[in-house]
């Protein structure tokens, strides 16, 4: 009864400055969330699935405040990529930083215009795949976002897109408390690429949903922002039919809070998830991520492939677990979860799980952590590289693994050089 009368207080505190939109198909979708969410309530760190992150910080009724950072002359992630640019600032759709949204092989609208139509295509997927992604493990801050999100880019790629979309999300204020909703339906062997970057807000909730048919393909590279006081809980939902692609790589520097939750469901047959991250953390750094495959279709495969570097008493934080249904046959399911740890006072959590109800599969799971190989290091040094840029090479080695998961080598080179800039300046 406690327990439930803190969640209850908490979730009344939180949503009190945030007013329900009505009308269109996009209040009704809406007004079901607000009633989903009034039973489940906030997130409390007696919670299961939150005992290794506290989401006090996420769940106060105002944004912890949080420093604007100045990136000084450091080029903007992405720069070099032709690319079609879609900002918000503090969580609104700025159109003097963003280009035209018309583009080859895919339609782009905005939730807050599109979501005052009668009809619409993203009426069958708002909201839909965060409702079917809160069991068996509730995530009431995704449905907060269903509920009062006031902006977001709807997204329905008909043929290969011809170059990637990206969202930029820029910090301007302080307080700011930025609650962001997007769809992304990739019809029927169509191809599209999302990347994502910047800091978005003082505090930034944001649902990703992403239906992936038949044959289709979707990539998502996303780089989350320097700004240190900032904090963030994240949701993908996915929904992969037969032959379907979907690929999802985070690299995250810096950040007080960052909690991200990806839940994938392999419906059809021959369909394959990817999800990747590499994180490196100095401090007062806290990072989770938590990820829930679930293999319904038969000969389908994933992969859960997840570096962190911490420092100086940082947490990192990995939840994942693959769910093989029953008649889910010939899955091939591989998860990894490690960390570096560069001092005695950094921590990292783990809680890999496996939950299989068909006799043919192969899944596997596997959680380390330790510190740099000294022998390892004396080569380097006996070959006259330097202490920290021989530490360098053996961090950037380590995170490779799950680098290698982007499926852009342009991009690819674009996250490792901002690890490499990472750590020069995290040297000392």
């Amino acid at each position: 009864m406690a327990l439930a009368l803190a969640k209850t207080e908490a979730l009344n505190a939180r949503i009190a400055r945030h007013s329900l939109q009505k009308g269109g198909w996009l209040g009704a979708a809406r007004a079901g969330a607000l009633a989903r969410l009034g039973a489940m309530g906030m997130p409390v760190k007696r919670d299961e699935y939150w005992r290794y992150t506290d989401p006090s910080s996420l769940t106060v009724a105002n944004a912890p405040i949080a420093a604007l950072f100045d990136a000084g002359d450091e080029p903007p992630a992405y720069g070099a990529i032709d690319r079609l640019k879609i900002t918000f600032v503090d969580g609104v759709f700025d159109p003097a930083a963003s280009d035209d949204l018309t583009l080859s092989g895919v339609t782009i609208e905005r939730l807050a215009l599109a979501g005052k139509a009668d009809i619409h295509w993203a009426r069958d997927l708002f909201g839909l795949l965060e409702e079917r992604g809160q069991t068996p493990v509730e995530r009431p801050l995704a449905t907060m976002s269903t509920a009062f999100a006031t902006d977001g880019v709807l997204i329905r790629a008909t043929g290969k897109v011809t170059k990637p979309i990206s969202l930029i999300y820029e910090h301007k204020s302080e307080t700011s408390d930025a609650i962001l909703h997007h769809c992304i339906k990739v019809e029927q062997g169509a191809d599209v690429t999302i990347l994502e970057n910047g800091p978005a807000a003082a505090r930034l909730t944001m649902v990703m949903e992403v239906e992936v048919a038949e044959g289709g393909s979707f990539h998502h590279i996303r780089t989350q922002g320097r700004d240190h006081e900032r904090r963030a809980a994240t949701h993908i939902f996915a929904r992969l039919a037969s032959d379907a692609l979907f690929k999802s790589f985070t690299v995250t520097a810096n950040g007080r809070l960052t909690r991200n939750d990806v839940v994938v469901e392999l419906i059809g047959h021959d369909a394959a998830a990817h999800i990747a991250g590499a994180c490196v953390g100095d401090g007062d750094f806290h990072h989770d991520d938590t990820i829930f495959i679930t293999h319904a279709g038969e000969r389908c495969e994933s992969r859960q492939v997840f570096k962190k570097v911490l420092k100086n008493g940082a947490v990192g934080v990995f939840q994942g677990k693959i769910l093989v249904r029953q008649g889910a046959q010939k899955t091939d399911g591989y998860q990894i979860s490690q960390a570096l740890l560069l001092d005695d006072d950094s921590q990292f959590l783990a809680k890999p799980e496996l939950e299989i109800y068909a006799d043919d599969v192969k899944c596997s799971h596997g959680s380390t952590s330790g510190a740099i190989d000294d022998g390892a290091l004396f080569y380097l040094r006996s070959r006259g590289v330097p202490l920290k840029e021989a530490q360098s090479l053996m961090v950037l080695a380590f995170l490779a693994e799950a680098i290698e998961e982007i499926h852009d080598e342009a991009i690819a080179e674009d996250v490792r050089e901002r690890l490499r800039n990472w750590l020069v300046r995290h040297e000392k």
